[in-house]
């Protein structure tokens, strides 16, 4: 019998899903807790998040140990979404249990009228029981009206527990959860105090991610553990993970994308640029390069004096913005990438690799917006300038799916092939020269010019968008393929 043949049809995996009312409701930090504990309680525990944020899973990888996984209904068909959950469960050694974390308000996703996109489709795709956070602040009795209308607004999904969050002491508990208790059936598993210690640093990008965090943060580990003991000490874990194992088996996708292939010859290398400015990855990207026959070799743009050995590049994206001066003070960095462009190595650059490529980078530019929390001067730096254009700090804020084409043949694949992706930034690309060349025409999304996007030059890619190599198959061979033809 084949291997193939004889792996079960099935995958028994314990799971749950956080979810809330809204953004802003407490449900990362929660889940951070709920991961630590669980983590420190000898679980070995596979987190996900829904939808396509960076900075969460960062957090989530680094407490667990585990490669924190995107799934997104939007790019993403059943199967998809079960073969990324199901590899993520496999991958570090069978999971004991996952923890997905939602994305915004259960319901909202792609459109007004479907699920599309959101987190009630992941929990109806993955067959998995939902916790609801809900913000407590100053409402007792109207918390059991919130959870009726999520309840009743879709019964195809199973709500199975409430955790109430920003609760200000034993009168408001008691109040809030026997309302909800008594007029929706539905359990209240958790009650966490409003607390201001809960909090985890914020910029405009979201969370600030947790190899920043790490560095700059003195008390970062004292900080993960005070969520951690208010997790222990106001959830009923054991509770939680009976709805976990209560979750039926899944059924395998009759394909996977995660098979590796072998290739003829010496494995390329790909340099990818990991540090503060830049560590926007997701996990299927490096792995499925991996698959496809790359070895990856990691450097530092801010830290390190010249490029590693390596035969091409990939720089993801980040927050170049705050770590502008460093940048540009590290003439031999952006000089080797420079060099590298011109001579045709195949690069290809993510939104903040993007603004690192261009010519120069401008942050605090008056009448351009608001940053929410990051400090920026008025201030312009040179970048490396493998790509022409100025690029602009808080000019206006873009967050959108994206779907486009490829109109060229390029380093992430061939003219034709089309995507589904996203694009989160608050900068524009000014100054681009009329004879400029762009290899994506976008059918949804913003792009850099026009709903162009993806500059490039000789072998050198950038754009705003963010693929998702378990999503865009054709990311991660043609990338290989790419750079074997052009060593």
């Amino acid at each position: 019998m084949s291997d193939t043949l004889s792996i079960p049809q099935t995958k028994n995996i314990p799971r749950i899903l956080l979810s809330a009312g809204s953004s802003s409701s407490g449900k990362t930090t929660i889940t951070i807790g709920l991961l630590a504990a669980l983590n420190e309680a000898g679980y070995k525990v596979q987190p996900y998040k829904v939808g396509l944020d960076y900075i969460d899973p960062s957090y989530y990888s680094e407490i667990t140990g585990r490669r924190a996984r995107n799934i997104d209904g939007f790019l993403m068909d059943g199967e998809g979404v079960r073969d990324v959950f199901i590899h993520g469960a496999e991958l570090d050694g069978d999971a004991d249990i996952a923890v997905i974390e939602g994305v915004r308000g259960l319901y909202e996703g792609f459109d007004s009228f479907t699920d599309t996109g959101s987190t009630a489709q992941i929990a109806k795709i993955l067959n998995c029981s939902v916790i609801l956070i809900i913000n407590a602040r100053s409402i007792t009795r109207s918390a059991a009206a919130l959870v009726n209308g999520f309840r009743d607004f879709d019964r195809d999904v199973h709500i199975a527990g409430v955790i109430l969050n920003n609760i200000g002491g034993p009168r408001h508990e008691k109040k809030a959860t026997e309302a909800i208790e008594f007029y929706t059936g539905i359990p209240v598993l958790g009650v966490i105090r409003r607390n201001s210690s809960m909090k985890i640093s914020m910029r405009h990008l979201g969370l600030v991610p947790a190899i920043e965090e790490r560095r700059r943060a003195d008390n970062y580990d004292e900080r993960i553990d005070f969520i951690k003991d208010a997790i222990k000490a106001g959830i009923q874990i054991d509770r939680l993970l009976e709805v976990a194992h209560a979750a039926p088996p899944l059924k395998r996708p009759s394909q996977t994308v995660f098979t590796p292939r072998e290739i003829k010859g010496k494995r390329p290398v790909i340099g990818v640029a990991l540090d503060e400015a830049f560590n926007f990855y997701y996990h299927d990207n490096l792995e499925l390069l991996q698959m496809a026959g790359a070895d990856l070799k990691y450097f530092s743009p801010v830290h390190d004096s010249k490029l590693p050995d390596v035969d091409a590049l990939y720089i993801g994206g980040g927050y170049p913005e705050l770590f502008a001066a460093e940048l540009e003070n590290n003439v031999s960095m952006r000089q080797d990438i420079l060099d590298a462009s011109c001579n045709g190595m195949p690069i290809y650059a993510e939104c903040g690799g993007l603004m690192y490529l261009t010519e120069k980078l401008s942050t605090g530019v008056k009448g351009k917006g608001a940053y929410n929390m990051a400090e920026m001067p008025e201030s312009t730096h040179d970048m490396v300038g493998a790509l022409p254009g100025h690029t602009l700090m808080g000019h206006k804020r873009v967050v959108s799916y994206n779907i486009g084409s490829l109109d060229a043949d390029t380093v992430i694949g061939k003219a034709g092939n089309s995507f589904r992706g996203h694009e989160f930034h608050h900068s524009e690309v000014t100054e681009i020269p009329d004879d400029a060349k762009f290899a994506i025409k976008l059918s949804r999304g913003t792009g850099i010019l026009d709903g162009w996007d993806g500059l490039t030059v000789n072998n050198t890619l950038g754009c705003y968008a963010h693929l998702v190599a378990s999503s865009y198959r054709e990311f991660a061979e043609s990338f290989v393929d790419f750079v074997m033809k052009a060593r």
